[in-house]
């Protein structure tokens, strides 16, 4: 998993509530047995004027000019601006997975949805919760200012903007560590390889009966 530190990026505002993750990546992309290849489907209903399906290549595909990350300003975002309970809906790792896919690395709402919330932090990707108030004000910002960007800072937890206004978040402190470090759960499981194989060698030992291996 890509390591988060500190993000300087464009912002992309979605100012929809209660954005669902089959908004987000929509139910049919869902049959690929594959990690790689949403970022292309992210948002598909609202991205494109037809309808998307695996397989189907995205160049050939008519893009919705009313969807707001379509606007030219917003191409290359890395950050996106939502609003409350974002992620509701069904509970599927490819939500995140899309959203990364298709460039964003931090997402700022009043509210996340619960599953949604805790599956980013597993991708690599950065929620953060302001307060409603402070959202709003950075929509007009983002409005007002072609090109507006963010200062994302993990390690001192708090949200820059183009003013130098500096603006707290919080975070769990393990999730801070994790993605600060690019920790997903394998790679979490995997600092504490040289302690598993000792384990199961003490373990095998005790009871020498378990070990199935075949003589060569």
């Amino acid at each position: 998993m890509e390591k988060f530190a500190i993000l300087n990026g464009l912002v992309a505002p979605l100012d929809r509530e209660n954005v669902d993750t089959d908004a987000i990546i929509p139910k049919q992309f869902l049959k690929s047995i594959h990690r790689t290849g949403f970022g292309a489907f992210c948002f598909d209903e609202w991205r494109y004027l037809d309808r998307g399906y695996i397989g189907i290549d995205p160049a050939s595909r008519k893009l919705n000019p009313a969807f707001e990350l379509n606007r030219a300003r917003y191409q290359g975002a890395s950050i996106l601006l939502a609003r409350k309970n974002f992620g509701c809906g069904s509970s599927r790792e490819h939500a995140p997975w899309a959203l990364e896919q298709y460039g964003i690395r931090a997402i700022i709402a009043p509210s996340f949805a619960d599953i949604f919330f805790n599956n980013c932090f597993k991708s690599g990707l950065l929620p953060i919760v302001l307060p409603e108030a402070v959202v709003g004000r950075l929509f007009a910002e983002v409005g007002a200012e072609e090109g507006y960007r963010l200062t994302v800072d993990l390690e001192q937890q708090a949200v820059t903007t183009p003013s130098g206004e500096s603006i707290p978040f919080e975070v769990d402190p393990f999730r801070r560590h994790r993605l600060l470090n690019g920790l997903d759960d394998i790679g979490e499981t995997l600092l504490e390889a040289d302690a598993i194989a000792a384990f199961e060698r003490a373990h095998l030992a005790r009871s020498p009966w378990l070990d199935y291996r075949l003589a060569d």
